[in-house]
């Protein structure tokens, strides 16, 4: 079995395959989708005014549990 690589969309539930790879492929195939995430929107940019240095800050559970 040979392996090919490509990336494409879905569209309507059909896979194109490119030209390149038509020619090689049997009928017969095994397929395997790795879908990508979908975009999120970068956190940053909901709160824009608020920035926090964390830097070397340390949460400690059992103190905040405490209190």
């Amino acid at each position: 079995m040979q392996a090919y690589e490509f990336h494409t969309t879905a569209k309507d539930g059909f896979i194109k395959i490119p030209d390149e790879y038509a020619k090689k492929i049997a009928s017969n195939v095994r397929v395997i989708v790795l879908a990508g995430e979908k975009s999120k929107k970068d956190k940053r940019s909901l709160f824009p005014d608020l920035g926090l240095d964390t830097t070397g800050y340390k949460f400690n559970r059992e103190e905040a549990n405490e209190r």
